[in-house]
């Protein structure tokens, strides 16, 4: 199955930078990446029709721990990421997928998963905290075992 990763994040504002950190690490390995920053309607251009998306971003919550990994697919995506859990690209990412998926029938149809890496600081600065720097390798691992994998993945 065909997939696309997409590495969304601003390496400029600390944490918020994970999924492009991770994204750099999956495309070193050979993987389809597409680093889309803060601009989730990049997509548009370079979506080929792939089977499988993967988003990578930090997320917000004030439930979870810094560091902490989680993985949404399908419909969860949407219903989740807009009650407990918040993008750090909310309108960007979330909103934005969505319209896309109204425009592109191949994407509506594509098997959806966002990986988040809950972020412990956004502000100015290009460094990870160390909670979510150790845990880009647990994002990565992630990723593949989906990549590799048929079907759902938990």
């Amino acid at each position: 199955m065909k997939t696309l990763i997409l590495a969304l994040g601003n390496e400029l504002m600390k944490d918020d930078g994970a999924g492009l950190r991770a994204g750099k690490i999956l495309a070193e390995k050979g993987y389809d990446v597409l680093e889309v920053g803060t601009d989730i309607f990049r997509l548009a251009n370079n979506y080929s029709g792939e089977e499988r998306v993967i988003i990578i971003d930090a997320v917000l919550s004030d439930k979870l721990k810094p560091g902490e990994v989680i993985h949404l697919q399908g419909d969860e995506v949407f219903e989740k990421l807009k009650a407990e859990i918040r993008s750090a690209h909310f309108m960007g990412a979330i909103d934005g997928l969505r319209l896309l998926m109204a425009l592109d029938e191949r994407l509506a149809k594509a098997e959806m998963h966002f990986i988040g890496v809950v972020a412990k600081e956004i502000d100015l600065g290009m460094e990870l905290s160390d909670d979510v720097r150790e845990a880009i390798p647990k994002v990565v691992e992630l990723v593949e075992k989906i990549v590799k994998s048929n079907g759902s993945v938990k």
